[in-house]
């Protein structure tokens, strides 16, 4: 591999790692960090960027983390958290910010209260890139967000809009998957066939509202998948177990803590939601993901033979629970 004027990238002065541009001196991290934001990215930077040494700061507008997931993801984020010393507060915002002579920020609350720190971090949202891509020419507002049908087409327009672009499911893996259906969208349409509206069809993003899975790379671990309780528009059964109380979690981690929850609909007897929080259960995800958009009745589930001892035997003990609701 070739690097900047020519010579070989290998050859390159390890102590000059971390440098970048003309800056000769290492990076290191911040010594005070505020970090604004209680969702997901917010969760996830406060995680990493902890260092030895460090004071870090996080800074929630509402009343607890991670709001679009079930309560009890934020509680147990937020108590991680605190045993790693990170100060953690609610009802917080910004009212000011200003990089001082001495090259500190100066940053106010809107409780009055003050805080001085090396740098400030916004993890507060993001918006479309689509304010220089010509949207103006077709009818559309440059900047916004796109609306589109579950096929991924623009109500009124030969356009297809799959990816953070629709704000559907802002995800990596939801984008990829609605790239393939509109693709699959478009060969159909050039085809001359007629589309298939089907709730699981070739054609619908139905996932997007129905079967959203992703994982927020917290410490502890939080994936999820489906709906919540708050968004669920049917009678459901919540079923709740303790991830630490057997032995496949005490052999990934004596001092295992975690929790796992899942949604059942009353009348049809499968699952429309799941969430888990705890080190490595992004690996339950995919499990999970397929029994809600399967549909797969509990009764079914009950023939899927778990290994032991393994994280997953919490599938077994979930059912138990569900049996005797």
């Amino acid at each position: 591999m070739i690097g900047a004027g020519g010579r070989p990238a290998g050859n390159r002065d390890p102590a000059a790692l971390g440098r970048s541009g003309g800056d000769q001196r290492p990076v290191r991290p911040p010594r005070r960090l505020v970090i604004v934001g209680a969702g997901a990215v917010g969760g996830e930077t406060t995680t990493v960027r902890q260092a030895p040494g460090s004071r870090m700061t996080l800074l929630v507008r509402g009343e607890r983390l991670l709001p679009r997931m079930e309560p009890f993801t934020g509680e147990l984020v937020d108590q991680r958290l605190r045993e790693a010393s990170v100060d953690v507060r609610f009802h917080a915002s910004v009212v000011a910010s200003e990089r001082v002579r001495d090259g500190d920020v100066r940053i106010a609350l809107s409780d009055d209260d003050e805080l001085t720190a090396d740098e400030i971090l916004s993890a507060t949202g993001r918006a479309p890139r689509s304010a220089d891509i010509g949207l103006g020419a077709v009818g559309l507002s440059p900047g916004d967000g796109l609306t589109t049908y579950d096929s991924l087409t623009i109500p009124g327009s030969w356009l297809y809009g799959p990816g953070d672009v629709n704000r559907r499911a802002l995800f990596t893996q939801r984008g990829k998957c609605q790239a393939r259906i509109a693709g699959a969208v478009i060969a159909a349409r050039a085809r001359g066939e007629r589309l298939d509206a089907g709730r699981w069809s070739p054609h619908t993003s139905t996932a997007d509202i129905e079967a959203v899975a992703g994982v927020v790379f917290t410490d502890p671990e939080v994936a999820s998948v489906g709906l919540t309780v708050h968004e669920a528009e049917r009678a459901v059964d919540v079923i709740d177990h303790d991830i630490g109380h057997f032995a496949g979690a005490l052999q990934y981690r004596p001092d295992y803590r975690g929790k796992a929850w899942i949604l059942i609909d009353r009348d049809r007897r499968v699952g429309v939601g799941a969430t888990f929080v705890g080190p490595g259960v992004g690996e339950l995800l995919y499990s999970a993901t397929v029994a809600i958009t399967g549909e797969v009745p509990v009764e079914r589930l009950w023939h899927a033979a778990l290994a032991f001892p393994a994280i997953s035997e919490v599938w077994l003990r979930l059912l138990e629970k569900e049996r005797h609701t």
